[in-house]
């Protein structure tokens, strides 16, 4: 009995040894699946800077293959422009309702514009202006800073621009409530998450295009990032390219919740959100002017940003439908820095606006333009988002 008992005890022990060490090994197993895709893409990254080539994930490409996607590669790095952005569609909504302003915030500090539900943020100089910086490791969760907890419209728009320090986009994630993508959140819009070769939302993975693929595997290149959102439809976009467009969603927005995971250092600066949208060509026959707030320009300069392209497109498809309209474009500025300056600031801006769409091949008789600086402002200019309402280039009916 004695002997039964001790060989009983040590067939239950083997067991237990054995559970437990099949247990650490699956473990390990989920740990290294979860990290397999980081490490992968930092030794493209690593062999980008030692060998000048992207890694060979297929044995069957020949040299030429090689050559041909280095070059591609090469190229994509470039800055975007407005001839990059020539198709783009995207118009944000008609009036800002959150419009992040670092410029006088503390280097070092929080941003004190939004809340920090975990990890780390601060506010770093980066490319010559204050960002929002999130360091590897604890990553960042927050949110915009606003008066009310449930803030948004049913329809709407979200930009940003955002990179990170081993590739151009990765380990972003975009919520409409609290973490709402992964814990459930029934009854909320379902967030999205943009990964370095897809974005996931409520279609599942949906594959970036090729040539913005090109771009995505590159360090520390901004990338813009755009979302519009109309009860049950919904449209993404990467840079130049639409990336998402769905109409299945369901639920309700209720705010907008930014998760940087922290695999890396990440940077994040641009952040606005916009109620409602524009139908261009509608607003016109029922309207003497539309107003918009989708034309942006470099600070202080009449530089057009190549994002601005969406907008400028509609204008031109306005007039290339109805050869008899005639627009006089105006230019207005919030009231930052000198007047006279922000008048003629206005009238250059109104000019570069002009000279888009006659490039674009509208008749240059069919347009005027003035600028008005920050003399007819249409909200107040003690917020950002007031300052960012009245900087707009209206298109009025002559």
């Amino acid at each position: 009995m004695k002997k039964l008992l001790l060989l009983t005890a040590a067939i239950f022990s083997f067991w237990v040894i054995t559970a437990n060490a099949q247990f650490d090994d699956l473990v390990n197993h989920v740990k290294d699946k979860a990290k397999e895709k980081v490490e992968h893409g930092i030794d493209k990254t690593m062999d980008n800077a030692t060998s000048g080539k992207k890694k060979d994930d297929n044995s069957n490409n020949n040299a030429a293959n090689n050559n041909s996607n280095h070059t591609a590669a090469d190229n994509s790095n470039q800055q975007p422009t407005i001839i990059s952005y020539k198709n783009y569609d995207f118009v944000p909504g008609d009036t800002i309702i959150f419009e992040s302003n670092l410029a006088d915030e503390e280097v070092g500090e929080i941003p004190s514009q939004f809340n920090l539900i975990h990890g780390q943020m601060d506010v770093q100089e980066e490319d010559g202006q204050n960002v929002i910086h999130i360091p590897k490791g604890p990553g960042a969760t927050f949110t915009p800073r606003m008066t009310t907890k449930d803030y948004m419209p049913d329809q709407f728009t979200v930009e940003f621009d955002v990179k990170n320090e081993t590739f151009g986009l990765c380990h972003v994630m975009v919520d409409f409530g609290h973490r709402v993508y992964y814990s459930g959140g029934e009854g909320i819009t379902p967030g999205m998450t943009f990964d370095i070769d897809d974005m996931t939302w409520t279609l599942g993975s949906v594959n970036y295009p090729d040539e913005l693929k090109k771009t995505l595997d590159k360090p520390m290149v901004w990338h813009h990032i755009a979302i519009a959102i109309n009860k049950t439809v919904g449209k993404v976009y990467v840079d130049q390219f639409r990336v998402a467009n769905v109409n299945n969603l369901t639920g309700s927005p209720k705010n907008i919740t930014l998760d940087i995971n922290g695999y890396e250092n990440s940077f994040i600066k641009n952040i606005r959100i916009a109620a409602g949208g524009i139908n261009i060509y509608k607003k016109i026959t029922t309207l003497t002017k539309i107003v918009t707030h989708g034309i942006l320009f470099d600070v202080d300069k009449a530089t057009i940003k190549p994002q601005s392209m969406g907008t400028i497109n509609e204008i031109y498809n306005v007039l290339k439908r109805d050869p008899s309209l005639k627009f006089e474009i105006d230019g207005h500025t919030d009231n930052t820095g000198n007047a006279a300056h922000n008048m003629t600031l206005s009238q250059q801006r109104a000019d570069a606006v002009k000279t888009e769409l006659v490039s674009l091949g509208i008749d240059a008789s069919r347009m005027t333009t003035k600028g008005f600086g920050d003399s007819k402002p249409i909200d107040s200019n003690d917020t950002p988002e007031g300052k960012a309402n009245n900087r707009r280039v209206e298109f009025v009916k002559i």
